[in-house]
């Protein structure tokens, strides 16, 4: 830039890059905000919509496993057709991550 050294020049350039950064990177949890995943467990008896950010918006639950299963079974299909959504949402945000580009240095740690 003219009139400001060079080092001057450089830092604006990052602060730059930094905002066009967190702005991407908040677009990036809006978009994810609205992408759906959909898990099951127990042969679909339980199921579980979660957003792209791993928040669980639904849980359904076919009426027929209340006749057959107590609620520790019950307990333990909820718990993992979540993780298994919470985890493909942590999926989801490190492979959107990745196409978010990085800063020009390595982090400080």
């Amino acid at each position: 830039m003219a009139g400001q050294p060079d080092g001057m020049a450089d830092l604006q350039q990052l602060f730059q890059l930094g905002q066009q950064m967190q702005g991407r990177l908040q677009e990036l949890q809006t978009e994810l905000a609205g992408r759906t995943i959909e898990t099951t467990a127990g042969g679909g008896m339980v199921r579980v919509t979660a957003d792209g950010r791993g928040t669980v918006r639904s849980v359904t639950i076919e009426p027929a496993i209340f006749e057959r299963h107590d609620a520790e079974f019950l307990g333990d299909l909820v718990l993992a057709a979540v993780a298994e959504a919470q985890r493909r949402a942590a999926e989801l945000l490190q492979s959107e991550m990745r196409k978010v580009p990085s800063l020009p240095f390595p982090p400080p740690f």
